[in-house]
């Protein structure tokens, strides 16, 4: 029988998805409340692969990452997921933007093997963690470079993105050794 290990703590990454700047900041403000300082922040990407959101966030997206500072229990990304979604909610009631969802926020973690994301959505590549929230791995790391699986989001697959993503896994190796 495996015995069971204490399990290694994670780097907690906010994906930001909005048409409007000012939401970017408010998510990382919400983000530094809740979490304190932020480590690594991505420069806002254009986020252009998909037409999906437009009908309820409109064109011209813009999607920023985000990475805190502090290591997460990587067990509590199905209330972070929650929190995130109740912020989404926040924003758009008070804001007044004329899209029904002005802010996307999808958070997740990084570690030194991959990068996994929470959803409310079922499919067969997700697995159920708690309280209405799955878990998908979206990329693995393997030959010093980020890969993707055929369910990898199209974004997920830039380059770009996976040189953010380098950097996170290079915080969370320094930092998960102390």
């Amino acid at each position: 029988m495996g015995q069971i290990q204490p399990t290694p703590k994670s780097l907690l990454i906010i994906a930001v998805t909005s048409r409007y700047e000012e939401a970017l900041r408010w998510s990382c403000d919400r983000a530094i409340q809740q979490w304190g300082p932020i480590a690594i922040t991505s420069t806002p990407f254009a986020f252009s692969e998909t037409d999906y959101y437009q009908k309820t966030m409109g064109p011209d997206l813009l999607k920023q990452f985000v990475a805190m500072a502090e290591l997460i229990d990587p067990g509590s990304l199905p209330s972070i997921k929650h929190l995130t979604n109740q912020w989404e909610e926040e924003y758009a009631t008070t804001t007044g933007w004329s899209e029904s969802r002005p802010l996307n926020l999808d958070p997740g973690y990084v570690t030194d093997a991959k990068l996994v994301l929470a959803s409310t959505k079922n499919h067969a590549h997700r697995i159920y963690l708690d309280s209405g929230i799955y878990a998908e791995v979206t990329l693995y790391y393997q030959g010093r470079q980020w890969k993707h699986w055929n369910w990898t989001y199209p974004d997920y697959r830039r380059l770009d993105y996976h040189a953010f993503f380098a950097s996170c896994r290079e915080y969370y190796l320094d930092h998960s050794r102390r």
